[in-house]
């Protein structure tokens, strides 16, 4: 039998019981949800636009003189060096015309000779009063007449070497040279035919439109470096991705963007020049250029998983230190690192919902579940999203 000093005892911890029972049962009712800090690091704005790849240089190869195509010394398609010897037009005709001027040179020159001798004879008598004065006169104008005669005969040998040399077509650059586009003994009229066409291939330019509120936050960031965004475009680094996914990024950096904003369309295209040594990137190509649009700053990054709406507004939950539920609207910047960018609305160091935000309702009270949210998010790998503010 219990003694009166025990059940009291037994009551009180009896209650305690009951208690801790209730409050393990009410714990149990709570939704569980995942709660982790914000990450916070350095972080390069960007953005990404699609375009085209061209060449640093093309030309297309023409013949500066008229003939027949007597031969093609390249093979279609091939790499080709400048001063590559390229095509051979019938250069018979140009060395007749070429002998026929050193003829007339001769001829030139010879009478060149009799008529200084002449006008040094003529001097002579004049001098002793034998000769008259217009007769030395007409014979200064034979020797005139005769050194221009030289003169324009040494230009015609020249211009017959330089017609000969034009019948030889040099590659004028370095790069790929296209198919022929004439085969041999077909007529070449000068200056109009295109015989085939070169394209440079490293390095290689990279051309994208831009937008004007990118355009002028680029222009800002190019300012602060010392430069403008026409002139070197600032040094921005640019990484293009193609559509071979086996292929690791290219990295380049703006050098380019033109002068004016095109009035239609609201952009100004911008290159970016970037190396190419194994020739993978070819013109014509597409891709897709990632751009940095600020300097380094510090920046809350959270999971997009994380990000609710309310009516227009985006916001995340935060958990309070007793287990509340409350909201706080955020501006939204680019996706980073596989997180999304926090413009404006958290510090950092907020304890926010990464997973179960069904089951987070403003003002309850909910079970958290911490975790550590890593440096990079699991998509960090793949494209990042533009980056416009919402």
């Amino acid at each position: 039998m219990l003694s009166q000093w025990h059940l009291p005892m037994i009551v009180g911890a009896s209650l305690s019981l009951l208690s801790a029972i209730g409050a393990q049962a009410q714990d149990a009712q709570l939704p569980v949800v995942t709660v982790a800090k914000p990450v916070v690091r350095d972080v390069i704005d960007s953005d990404e636009f699609i375009g085209r790849f061209e060449p640093v240089d093309e030309v297309q190869v023409r013949a500066r003189i008229g003939g027949y195509l007597d031969e093609i010394n390249f093979t279609d398609g091939a790499l080709v060096k400048k001063g590559d010897k390229l095509f051979v037009i019938d250069q018979r005709p140009y060395r007749t015309a070429l002998s026929q001027a050193e003829s007339t040179l001769e001829s030139a020159r010879s009478t060149l000779e009799f008529a200084d001798a002449q006008f040094k004879r003529t001097q002579s008598l004049t001098g002793t009063g034998t000769l008259s004065i217009s007769t030395l006169d007409d014979h200064r104008r034979e020797l005139l007449s005769a050194q221009a005669l030289v003169r324009g005969a040494e230009a015609a040998v020249e211009r017959a070497k330089l017609d000969l040399d034009y019948t030889t077509i040099m590659a004028p650059l370095s790069g790929r040279v296209d198919r022929r586009l004439l085969s041999t003994g077909n007529l070449v009229q000068a200056d109009q035919t295109v015989l085939t066409t070169i394209v440079s291939l490293d390095p290689i330019d990279f051309y994208f439109d831009v937008d004007e509120r990118r355009l002028l936050s680029y222009a800002r960031v190019a300012r602060e470096r010392g430069s403008a965004l026409q002139e070197g475009g600032g040094a921005l680094e640019v990484m293009v991705t193609i559509a071979d996914t086996n292929e690791e990024p290219f990295k380049g950096k703006l050098d380019f963007a033109e002068n004016r904003v095109d009035p239609q369309s609201g952009t100004m295209r911008v290159r970016a020049r970037l190396e190419n040594p194994n020739l993978v990137l070819q013109p014509g190509l597409f891709g897709r250029v990632q751009i940095e649009g600020s300097n380094t700053y510090k920046a809350v990054l959270i999971p997009d998983e994380a990000i609710g709406a309310d009516q227009n507004e985006r916001i995340v939950y935060e958990v309070t230190a007793d287990g509340t539920v409350v909201t706080k609207p955020v501006r939204l910047g680019p996706r980073l690192h596989g997180y999304r960018v926090i413009r404006s609305g958290m510090t950092g160091e907020e304890t926010i919902v990464v997973n179960g935000l069904m089951r987070a309702r403003p003002g309850t009270k909910v079970k958290p579940e911490t975790i550590q949210l890593p440096p990079e998010g699991p998509a960090a790998g793949a494209a990042p999203a533009t980056g416009a503010a919402q």
